[in-house]
């Protein structure tokens, strides 16, 4: 989880291929609408958010009923957000928090083609944003290094947590 540009996609493709588990891009989950507002430079609301989550949440559930790992990308940027994906994950919810700076993140934004965000909402990515330190079951990992060297030191971060935390 984390601002766009952030990696998610990228290093959520790398978890779950290293950690032999099914991936999942939340983006592409959000409602045309959703996407319609962001190309335009228009920052979603709560109210645009929640059915996309409760698109993710039924996507984690049902891996959860049938006891498969998940890896899922997401921005998540707020506390409701992620207790709602807790709640309907109906179990163990991990969160990687994808940290970087808005300089470093503007800059990849800026390089990028094809992604519907624009780097105009980069802004209004970081006001919605509640970093989620503290919370139960978060891994912070900064991003300011190649992609490689971020999915060591997640895979190193995520193993210490789960190894010092019975799964629920």
């Amino acid at each position: 989880m984390g601002v766009s540009g952030s990696g998610k996609t990228s290093v959520a493709e790398a978890l779950a291929r290293r950690l032999g588990l099914a991936f999942l891009e939340g983006d592409r989950l959000h409602p045309r609408e959703n996407i319609d507002k962001m190309s335009k430079g228009i920052p979603l609301s709560d109210t645009d958010r929640w059915p996309w989550l409760d698109r993710i949440g039924e996507h984690l559930h049902a891996a959860t009923a049938e006891g498969q790992g998940i890896v899922v990308s997401c921005s998540a940027l707020k506390r409701a957000y992620r207790d709602r994906l807790r709640s309907a994950a109906g179990g163990r919810l991990t969160f990687l928090f994808l940290d970087g700076s808005r300089d470093l993140l503007l800059a990849r934004m800026q390089a990028r083609s094809g992604h519907f965000m624009p780097a105009s909402l980069l802004d209004s990515q970081f006001a919605a944003l509640e970093d989620p330190t503290g919370e139960p079951d978060v891994v912070a990992v900064g991003i300011d290094a190649t992609l490689g060297s971020i999915v060591e030191d997640s895979l190193v971060r995520l193993a210490a947590l789960w190894k010092t935390q019975p799964a629920s």
